[in-house]
């Protein structure tokens, strides 16, 4: 791996994290993993061709 592949897995992880607790904080924007596991999915495909 690279150094800029070891960055975006970084900023994939903080993001997701990021994404479920506020979702459990405000359970009425949706369930925790789905958000979680959505935007992470938004980031990575988004960032692959870079």
């Amino acid at each position: 791996m690279n150094d800029q592949t070891d960055q975006r897995t970084v900023l994939l992880m903080l993001v997701g994290s990021g994404a479920v607790y506020i979702a459990l904080e405000h359970p009425s924007f949706g369930t925790a993993l789905l958000v979680g596991v959505g935007v992470m999915t938004l980031l990575h495909l988004l960032l692959k061709d870079r």
